[in-house]
């Protein structure tokens, strides 16, 4: 049965069962179709979400070129990981949890796609098991010094996001260090953590 056992309930709480049962009906499958694949090639952004063997959730941001999460068959997509700030939530979260939600909103065009499976962490030395050895060595090539590893997801349902919500936005070219070091590029201390913490340990 699509859906947890928490939505069920709450859609007979609700009366909301028919509509749910129309929307699994019509628009939820467990593959990519041709439409969800050119719709990925064209983002440069998705929202992940994960979490740790206890259920504790953490939701992050992963951006890149545009096309920068590829589509490998109908059930497997992969991101790179770039270097971040060293915590590997995400990752770390993967490798007690396999379960991942991802969702891309293009705010251009005003739609969403949720995919939701379960992920793998692959280093750059694996890739070549993972896919052909030609497009391990193109994916690497265009990914360049910034990539440090790769998430794998097995795509286990897929379906739109509802469009009326959805805020358009139009994007504007930026230059980005895909992995950079540097403080300013990173945003710094924006909400003044580091400086609230630093004055904490002076007034000790």
């Amino acid at each position: 049965m699509v859906g947890s056992n928490g939505e069920h309930l709450l859609q007979q709480r609700y009366a909301t069962k028919r509509r749910a049962e129309a929307f699994y009906e019509h628009q939820v499958i467990n593959f990519l179709n041709e439409e969800m694949k050119q719709f990925i090639s064209l983002q440069n952004m998705v929202f992940i979400s994960t979490a740790d063997g206890n259920g504790e959730c953490d939701s992050s941001f992963r951006a890149g070129e545009q096309g920068f999460v590829r589509v490998i068959e109908d059930k497997i997509l992969c991101f790179p990981e770039y270097r971040g700030n060293g915590v590997m939530a995400s990752l770390g979260n993967i490798l007690e949890n396999p379960h991942i939600g991802l969702l891309f909103i293009d705010f251009e065009r005003g739609v969403g796609l949720h995919i939701n499976g379960k992920a793998e962490i692959i280093e750059n030395e694996q890739l070549s098991m993972k896919v052909r050895e030609g497009l391990a060595r193109e994916l690497i090539s265009y990914e360049g010094l910034r990539l440090e590893r790769w998430v794998f997801i097995e795509v286990e349902e897929a379906y739109i996001h509802c469009s009326k919500h959805i805020p358009k936005f139009i994007a504007i070219a930026k230059d980005i260090s895909w992995g950079t070091d540097d403080e300013i590029r990173k945003g710094g201390d924006y909400f003044k953590v580091k400086a609230m913490k630093a004055r904490k340990v002076k007034l000790k």
